[in-house]
């Protein structure tokens, strides 16, 4: 019997490796809110750059529970789930890219891929960048669609305006599994929402913007316009002179780039705290709106005096009365600018190129603000600071010297899809939420502390909440504290806790889990501790403690 796949933020990850296998009765499937590159885009190494997650910890914890109503604590709960390894001291073992990564990635065997596929991102998400790289690549049928909204289901969106996407996946599936002439594909492939200013977070109820049919990807009208960093700070045409500008490393900056849930899917603060210790070029203003759609690509030439560091790439939208929003960035590991596969200590003082892609997106620039290029070393706690104090050189000017290149769209008329509304879904019967937690659902930072005299840094995520449910009330509440220092960056820490607890009507439960994660010079040390309560008595505890060397 023919078969569909369709799938939830987060598990899309499994309608595309399930594609992937081509199990014969799979005759098409849809994927929200993933992507098709475990190493580079997910949670675990952003931009091959260390991150611990939120998700992480909650996950680890989930793996541990037995399912609902029945929560059953027999002995084969406790084998198969209490007792079983955290999935996190196997991600942070893995620190480069290769074959742990390749077994479930598909970044480069799109082209294998025949089953038709209908891939849903967000703006706002952290996984929207398999959008452009399906369309170009996929071996079979594919459909995309990106809107404003973050990790969540377009119809119940954040930020809005949503669309009532189960709509689409209806006549998807109709098209491919019933044979019916629902004219899917008789529509462009694509369908992207414009993004239009607006002032940065770290919230925002509804992005401005218009939706609008491309035929796929690559856009041919689209014009790759190079912009030079300048020798004084501007962005224009290329300078012929030559220059080094220097920076000195700071380690415990970034949040604002980071935004509340850190990572690149998050509708960030304002960039100017970040940006005092980053290069900044600002363009002139503009004298007409600019529109950009793609990945802006920053290519450097930088040398550091340190055997590690990483380098990280923005652009912003500075509006004329000083506030400045995100509009793209990337990381980049120096230590993998020959391979992520094959790490290399960089030799202090020599000079090389880096090619940063920055993560897909959308942007109109209006007629009258400034186009910035920032460049710096650091965005913690999203991602971990690299060990050593260390200055960074950036060769401005000259053939080689570091500019950006903006993916400008022309004006033109397109038309433009017509979606329906979001209709809201009933309930579950017996389920309300009681208490949201964050917009987010995560930890989202809710607290910066700087010690200007010892230069340590502390910041600390926090979420709560709580769901009934037909069985019971289950509660949850995260607390993670980000701890490093600019004069001591090889001891970076992450410490946190988490707790899920369910009221039955018999017996109440709680789990509990300690993680502590810090680094030296040379490697990682590894600490979690998981518990189990009935009734308040502990039932269970295990604990997890290793040590693995930091990889070059």
């Amino acid at each position: 019997m023919p078969w569909a796949c369709s799938a939830s933020p987060g598990g899309g990850f499994n309608a595309i490796q399930l594609a992937g296998r081509h199990p014969p009765a799979l005759r098409a499937f849809i994927a929200v809110d993933a992507t098709d590159d475990l190493y580079q885009e997910d949670v675990h190494y952003m931009d091959g750059i260390m991150h611990l997650d939120s998700w992480e910890m909650s996950q680890d914890l989930d793996n541990a529970r037995p399912g609902a109503p029945g929560y059953v604590m027999d002995d084969a709960y406790f084998r198969d789930r209490f007792d079983t390894p955290p999935w996190m001291l196997t991600w942070k073992r893995e620190q480069r890219d290769g074959p742990f990564w390749d077994r479930a990635s598909w970044r480069d065997r799109q082209q294998k891929i025949m089953v038709p596929g209908f891939y849903i991102g967000g703006w706002y998400d952290g996984y929207r960048d398999v959008i452009p790289r399906v369309l170009e690549h996929a071996g079979g049928p594919v459909k995309a669609m990106i809107g404003p909204w973050s990790h969540a289901w377009p119809h119940e969106p954040y930020p809005k305006p949503g669309m009532e996407w189960r709509h689409e996946a209806v006549r998807w599936f109709d098209h491919w599994l019933k044979g019916a002439d629902t004219g899917i594909l008789r529509e462009p492939r694509f369908a992207v929402y414009v993004r239009d200013w607006h002032p940065p977070g770290p919230y925002l109820d509804t992005a401005p913007g218009h939706w609008r049919w491309e035929d796929g990807w690559p856009i041919a009208r689209i014009e790759q316009r190079a912009l030079g960093l300048r020798n004084d700070h501007t962005l224009g045409d290329v300078d012929a002179a030559r220059a080094t500008h220097r920076l000195r490393y700071a380690p415990g900056i970034g949040i604002e780039a980071g935004g509340p849930v850190m990572w690149w899917g998050d509708v960030a603060h304002d960039q100017r705290p970040t940006d005092a210790f980053s290069l900044v070029y600002d363009s002139a203003p503009l004298t007409a709106d600019l529109e950009i759609l793609g990945l802006p690509r920053a290519l450097l030439r930088v040398s550091t005096d340190a055997p590690r560091a990483n380098w990280f790439a923005r652009i912003s939208d500075v509006a004329p009365d000083g506030t400045v929003t995100q509009v793209a960035g990337a990381g980049f590991n120096g230590n993998h600018r020959r391979s992520a596969r094959a790490p290399e200590l960089l030799t202090p003082g020599e000079e090389f190129p880096l090619d940063i892609e920055m993560h897909f997106t959308s942007w109109v620039f209006p007629q009258g603000h400034r186009i910035r290029v920032a460049v710096n070393n650091a965005q913690w706690p999203m991602l971990w600071p690299s060990p050593h104090p260390m200055t960074t050189t950036l060769a401005i000017g000259g053939p080689d010297g570091a500019r950006v290149i903006l993916p400008v769209v022309p004006k033109s008329a397109r038309p433009a899809p017509t979606f329906l509304p979001p209709v809201s879904s009933p309930g579950l019967p017996g389920f309300e939420p009681l208490d949201s937690g964050t917009p987010s659902g995560y930890g989202e930072i809710s607290e910066v502390r700087r010690n200007p005299q010892t230069g340590t840094v502390i910041a600390v995520a926090t979420n709560t909440g709580s769901e009934r449910h037909p069985w019971g009330i289950e509660r949850y509440a995260e607390r993670i504290e980000h701890s490093t220092s600019d004069a001591r960056p090889e001891n970076t820490s992450m410490t946190g806790t988490h707790r899920m607890e369910v009221d039955l009507p018999d017996r109440k439960l709680r789990w509990e889990a300690d993680l502590v994660f810090r680094s030296d010079l040379t490697g990682y040390d590894y600490e979690y501790v998981r518990r189990v309560y009935e009734n308040d008595k502990l039932l269970r505890e295990r604990r997890w403690t290793q040590r693995f060397p930091r990889d070059p």
